[in-house]
């Protein structure tokens, strides 16, 4: 497995970073297997409405984030490794729940709504915990390709993952994969484990207890830093925007255009290679251009993208439209991720990256669940294709919020091998 995973890039970074790549691209496959499992449990299996539906997404995610708060703090004391694999093993716990209240017969509405409050939560400090593990895993100049290699995995379970949970679904139904999903936890704390080597230890606490202040230690740490706080309000508004406007986007093409369910599952899937084309394409181009430059241009380029699906119309042109969109966007998003994630980490002191990830990941779930509820009333309101048609045109300005140049004090210890920032990543 750790050979597999290894190799790629051009550039070997190690058998501890082979089998944790392994552990992602494992989680993140039963993820995408498992994709739209809940709604469908709910629908089929409990006959839960479009309200109890829409709020299984929404108030799962809000208070698995809520939930998620202490727990930045909480880790940034601890080793990585050990809550990495603690999250999975909650993670596969909690949704193997599901499969054996189904076969009792006493699933419940109730119990599908904790359990994804539990994965949500876990999922938010799992991407923190891994993002500091990863920092202290590699060294700075390997950090994104690294990174490039999780977004590449990233589109590429988005690529096979729906399409073979959809067929697992149809053969066994929902339940299955939701089995599926829980396995890939399981091999994924396995795979974790099979890493061996030596985490360094974290620094050690101040104060004996966690205090109240501390919870707000990320969100003060990204606000003080002028580079950390433009990226953080363009990624949060950024992908609220483009997620809010995804349940109108479906209205629309499935009910009010007419497209049939495979066309608009293609319209979503096929545009999925722009983002292992740009994931590749990302260290090549900082190479040539710059980490700063290929930020702010990819940045920008992605925003220009989503105002088109407000012109969506019937038949072939529409679903060419729609996948010329989002392979636009997808491939912008390709190039960023990955270097975005590369300059948050060594813009943060290893000393801070856990507190500073989980409030990142926090505030972007968080203000995803609001937007998404707010479009939806103004989806109501106006009609879906002009809300798809304002949050594209509010996305226009979202390159305002982009650092505006490189930093004039760049942190020492970011250049110092073994220094706080000797490292970066994020999950």
């Amino acid at each position: 497995m750790s050979g597999m995973w290894g190799r790629g890039s051009g550039q070997r970074l190690g058998r501890r970073f082979g089998w944790f790549w392994g552990a992602y691209a494992s989680s993140a496959l039963g993820t995408w297997l498992a994709f739209g499992a809940f709604p469908l449990i709910a629908i089929e299996v409990l006959h839960a409405g479009p309200a109890e539906v829409a709020a299984l997404a929404s108030v799962g995610a809000a208070v698995g984030a809520a939930v998620a708060v202490p727990l930045g703090p909480w880790m940034e004391f601890r080793r990585k490794g050990p809550v990495l694999i603690a999250t999975d093993l909650v993670r596969c716990a909690a949704l193997l729940t599901i499969p054996a209240a189904f076969a009792l017969g006493v699933l419940t509405y109730l119990q599908l709504l904790l359990v994804s409050v539990v994965v949500a939560a876990a999922d938010i400090t799992f991407r923190a915990a891994s993002g500091a593990y990863l920092k202290t895993l590699l060294p700075a100049e390997h950090l994104l390709v690294a990174n490039a290699r999780f977004e590449s995995t990233a589109w590429t379970t988005t690529i096979i993952g729906p399409p073979l949970g959809g067929a697992a679904t149809g053969l066994l139904g929902p339940v299955a994969t939701v089995v599926a999903d829980a396995v890939s936890y399981l091999l994924s704390a396995l795979g974790l484990r099979a890493m061996g080597g030596h985490e360094p230890p974290p620094e050690r606490r101040e104060a004996a207890r966690m205090r109240a202040g501390d919870l707000l230690d990320g969100w003060r740490y990204i606000l003080a830093d002028a580079a950390l706080r433009p990226l953080f309000f363009n990624t949060a508004l950024f992908n609220a925007l483009v997620m809010a406007t995804q349940p109108l986007l479906a209205v629309l093409m499935l009910g009010h255009l007419g497209f049939a369910p495979w066309q608009y599952g293609l319209a979503f899937a096929a545009p999925s290679i722009g983002g292992l084309l740009g994931s590749r394409l990302a260290r090549p181009l900082v190479t040539r251009f710059g980490q700063h430059r290929v930020l702010v241009v990819s940045g920008a380029l992605r925003a220009l993208w989503p105002v088109g699906l407000a012109f969506l119309g019937p038949g072939t042109g529409g679903l060419l439209l729609v996948i010329g969109v989002e392979l636009g966007l997808i491939f912008c998003c390709g190039v960023f991720n990955p270097v975005s994630a590369t300059y948050r980490l060594e813009r943060t002191a290893t000393g801070r990256v856990a507190r500073t990830l989980s409030a990142w990941t926090v505030t972007v779930r968080a203000t995803t669940a609001l937007l998404t509820a707010v479009w939806g009333v103004l989806g109501s309101l106006l009609g879906a294709r002009t809300a798809i048609g304002l949050a594209g045109v509010l996305l226009l300005a979202t390159p305002l919020l982009l650092p505006r140049r490189r930093s004039a004090t760049e942190r020492t210890d970011n250049r110092l091998p073994g220094g706080d920032g000797a490292g970066s990543t994020a999950a």
